[in-house]
């Protein structure tokens, strides 16, 4: 008898990485650009205020890979 095997259709597991990949991507940009030259919006006036950037990253990957965890198929 053949076992079956619990595999995610491919599409979806993709999808998800892609996500989570372009959050990255675009944190890290807003990041850079913060170092460079201030944003200019509230709490983010200063050169030195990229941490604040970091910290909101870091949950917002955070929330991603829970909701990923417990949306798994």
């Amino acid at each position: 008898m053949v076992e079956r095997k619990n595999v995610q259709p491919v599409a979806i597991s993709e999808t998800k990485n892609a996500m989570t990949k372009t959050i990255a991507v675009l944190l890290i940009l807003a990041m850079v650009i913060q170092v460079i030259k201030p944003l200019g919006l509230p709490g983010l006036r200063r050169r030195g205020d990229f941490w604040k950037l970091a910290v909101f990253a870091f949950a917002i990957w955070s929330a991603a890979l829970i909701v990923r965890e417990f949306t798994k198929m």
